[in-house]
């Protein structure tokens, strides 16, 4: 969200600059005329670049021009020597940051909005960056995919569809007459070897083994770790954790919306033991953070390698994120848990769009019980709601 107003442009009369935040700027000249600019640095060079007059650009394209130009110096294209007729054809360079300036805004991941460009300017704009969009054909799209099909699968796949959302994109603005036969592309290329490759997870029935070395020593790693496994949450929720989240009387913890996977608040209910560990997490407070989990940099969160990093130096083999799935494992193989719950306590999507339908509860308090159950297990507490299951 900008700093201006579309009211307070209008007032600003008195010469100087005004800031709206990401470099860009409403000017006021002494004769009181008024113009935008967005500031812009790369490689450590700062530039300027006009964005028109603010008598005939309002403030809402104001910033989506300074979105464009920002987009186009990281897809290493010059705003002002490359800048085209309204009417002309822009290159695939061009239209891919076309692209990404427009996309971004929707993206919460801030690691996708880097790698977005990013592998488009490693693999394709050496390729056909700067062939006009309306001409890149599928025998070239076919090229530069097939040199990384096989070696890069997985970059391979998300390299096609940016490239198909560009092209879609060139469709829709007139600039092409119609999409790539990615059928035909698909049929040329060599068959992928499918391979599922899941979280290494630790086997539940080493977890209240691995919950006695996990405390042995105290570190925000492990600490962290430790309301990974007790929420059985993802770690990225519980890194970003603050304090405000967290009703310790009630017993639960709210996660925001625009920090879950699905887009939606997801309410954990917290057993005693979680209760209790984060009563001792209030010793570990900083002033200048509400985060539960303050990494080394003031107001920054613990990075994800600092739980990896944890595991590792206790010689486990497992990573953060596979705690869930022993949480899942556990549930299946050792208690009469309905798999609906343990999806819920995940924060799954239903799949099944007719339960999906019907299934619209949060289903708090059963999921209080088997949670608490959870905790019970790590602690290596036998409990009435578990019944273990023969093999």
């Amino acid at each position: 969200m900008g700093k201006l107003t579309a009211t307070a442009v209008k007032a600003a009369t008195n010469p100087g600059r005004y800031s709206d935040g990401d470099g860009l700027f409403l000017l006021v000249g002494p004769t009181g005329a008024r113009s935008w600019i967005v500031r812009v640095q790369k490689d450590k060079k700062r530039r300027d670049f006009g964005l028109g007059s603010a008598a005939k650009v309002p403030l809402a394209l104001a910033r989506e021009r300074a979105r464009t130009v920002r987009s186009q110096i990281e897809a290493g294209i010059d705003p002002i020597s490359e800048r085209r007729k309204a009417a002309g054809i822009p290159t695939f360079r061009e239209a891919a940051a076309s692209v990404h300036a427009e996309h971004k805004g929707g993206w919460k991941n801030d690691k996708h909005r880097k790698q977005w460009l990013a592998t488009l300017e490693a693999y394709v704009f050496p390729a056909f960056g700067d062939v006009s969009v309306g001409t890149v054909d599928a025998p070239a799209v076919r090229d530069v995919l097939a040199a990384i099909w096989l070696t890069k699968p997985e970059t391979a796949r998300r390299l096609r569809q940016r490239i198909v959302t560009v092209i879609d994109w060139a469709v829709a603005k007139g600039y092409r007459d119609g999409p790539l036969a990615m059928a035909v592309i698909d049929k040329a290329l060599p068959k992928q070897r499918a391979k599922v490759k899941h979280h290494t997870a630790l086997p539940y029935a080493d977890l209240p083994a691995f919950m006695m070395t996990l405390r042995e020593s105290e570190s925000m790693g492990r600490l962290a770790l430790e309301a990974v496994i007790l929420t059985a949450a993802r770690s990225g929720e519980v890194r970003m954790m603050e304090w405000a989240e967290l009703d310790l009387d009630a017993g639960l913890w709210t996660v925001p919306a625009e920090r879950m996977k699905a887009g939606r608040e997801h309410v954990v209910p917290l057993p005693s033991q979680a209760v209790a560990f984060f009563e001792r997490m209030k010793a570990h407070k900083r002033g200048d953070s509400d985060l539960v989990f303050p990494g080394n940099k003031r107001g920054k969160p613990l990075s994800d390698m600092t739980l990896t990093k944890a595991l590792r130096d206790m010689e486990v083999d497992a990573v953060p994120h596979g705690f869930r799935s022993t949480f899942r494992d556990w549930v299946a193989e050792q208690t009469h848990w309905p798999a609906e719950l343990a999806e819920a306590a995940l924060a799954h999507v239903i799949s099944d769009k007719t339960v999906a339908a019907y299934q619209r509860g949060s289903m708090l308090e059963k999921r209080r019980e088997l949670m608490a159950a959870w905790a019970n297990y790590c602690e290596g507490a036998n409990n009435g709601n578990v019944v273990r299951l023969a093999r």
